[in-house]
């Protein structure tokens, strides 16, 4: 398998996306399959004799995989009429949107890793399932990672280490329009033109 592969690179360069190596196995696909799909994104013209040809293996078994890969939603067979001559191509569109797919939930699972992380790190110990569940909720609610950790150093500052505290924060900015950092420092300038010896943070939200 390894041997084709390597072919394959001897006869020429061949791009396909580095999420596909990485999510192969999500798509519950094979080896072989991977390479038939590796091929087909370079080459997306179908045909089965010449395919079989560049990876030296037989037809019906490039006509096996190709039938796998369309059964399992990764890539759709077309035709095209040419000159009264009708010619079959891969659709690779089903492929794109599912690595697509992949990408946007590997970066939302490094981003709550890393927003539960720091809470760990700000509170000094492990959050509960329920802790996460309330941080979670947030990103949800649509409060972006920015603004939740904002409400956490306030509420750090305040010497409060609790979620409850953090989440009245949250909604008391949502209420007053606040929905980024650059908003949280208006408000605070606001609010230190009243008081201009408290520094940024020094101040409790919810008694203002």
């Amino acid at each position: 398998m390894t041997g084709k592969i390597i072919d394959l690179l001897k006869n020429g360069s061949i791009i396909f996306p580095k999420t596909l190596l990485t999510n192969y196995k999500k798509l519950k696909i094979t080896e072989k399959e991977l390479i038939i799909l590796i091929y087909l994104i370079n080459n997306n013209e179908f045909d089965p004799e010449r395919i079989a040809l560049d990876l030296n293996i037989k037809p019906v078994d490039v006509l096996t995989l190709v039938s796998s890969l369309s059964k399992k939603d990764i890539i759709k067979l077309e035709s095209v009429t040419n000159n009264n001559i009708c010619e079959e191509y891969v659709c690779l569109d089903e492929l794109y949107n599912k690595l697509a797919m992949y990408l946007m939930e590997d970066k939302v699972e490094n981003k709550e890793i890393t927003l539960f992380d720091r809470f760990e790190k700000e509170f000094g110990r492990t959050l509960s399932p329920m802790e996460y569940e309330i941080i979670g909720a947030w990103i949800e609610d649509g409060f972006t990672e920015e603004l939740v950790l904002l409400a956490l150093k306030e509420a750090i500052y305040n010497g409060v280490s609790n979620l409850r505290y953090i989440d009245k924060i949250l909604y008391e900015w949502k209420k007053k329009g606040i929905n980024s950092k650059s908003d949280v420092e208006k408000h605070q300038e606001k609010f230190n033109k009243k008081a201009p010896k408290k520094e940024v943070f020094d101040y409790d939200w919810l008694n203002e």
